[in-house]
């Protein structure tokens, strides 16, 4: 990691009209770091990447980011009538020589393990598949920071498992900044080197937790399990878990 914060941010506050929506937020991303984002529903924290990526101008504060950023949303956002190859160079377009980009196209999709699928189009996908791809544009040419917004919450459980580890090998071969968004606490827990909290709306940074840990993280590793449990407890929901847990399941 350099000095330099990778992205800065000081006293933002965000409204639309009377609905204020981000209310003095300020925080640094160091340069390689991996920064998870947690809050209520509607809390604003689609709204707060949106600032970092900068396709949102906040109504007060800065904003500096020191390379060039790119986002990865929800919903997979390839191109259906070009096939996966084809949309993973799109990420490519910076890279003039061909011979290069072809080889840089062919590292992505292995990096993914989707090298026998570079002919197939979005719709003959799984939802992981496709998200992989995404991942894989992402990731491809110049880029310095990534900005991800809930990419595995319309997945499965096993499926985001195994994305969160594809995630992780993705980023060892191909360093970035990134600031993750996420509902899933054990996700934050298993991904983040820092967990910022966000409040009730508008949000506000109400808790930060640094997460020592090597990735990949096993789920069940103690000190993930003790970070989810801070994480709940800074959410004020640790008391609501322990009772849902410990409802008797219904008479058959």
């Amino acid at each position: 990691m350099t000095d330099s914060p990778a992205l800065s941010l000081a006293r933002i506050s965000c409204a639309f009209g009377s609905l204020a929506v981000l209310d003095g937020v300020t925080f640094d991303v160091a340069a390689g770091e991996f920064v998870v984002l947690v809050g209520p529903s509607g809390c604003g924290k689609t709204t707060l990447l949106n600032v970092l990526a900068g396709s949102l101008a906040p109504t007060a504060g800065t904003v500096e980011a020191r390379g060039a950023r790119r986002t990865v949303y929800q919903q997979d956002g390839l191109f259906p009538w070009l096939t996966v190859g084809e949309n993973i160079a799109l990420g490519l377009r910076g890279v003039t020589d061909v011979h290069e980009r072809e080889r840089q196209q062919a590292e992505l999709l292995a990096l993914i393990r989707l090298e026998d699928f570079a002919g197939h189009y979005p719709h003959q996908l799984s939802g992981g598949m496709r998200q992989r791809v995404e991942l894989a544009r992402a990731l491809a040419g110049h880029s310095d920071i990534l900005l991800m917004d809930e990419p595995f919450s319309a997945l499965d459980y096993q499926t985001r498992l195994r994305l969160r580890r594809e995630l992780v090998h993705a980023l060892a071969a191909r360093p970035r900044t990134v600031v993750f968004v996420t509902h899933d606490i054990e996700e934050a827990a298993q991904l983040a080197d820092r967990v910022l909290v966000l409040s009730e709306r508008p949000a506000r940074i109400q808790d930060e937790l640094r997460i020592t840990l090597p990735r990949p993280r096993a789920v069940t590793h103690p000190r993930v399990v003790e970070a989810s449990e801070r994480i709940l407890d800074a959410l004020g929901l640790r008391e609501e878990t322990a009772e849902a847990l410990s409802v008797p399941a219904p008479e058959p």
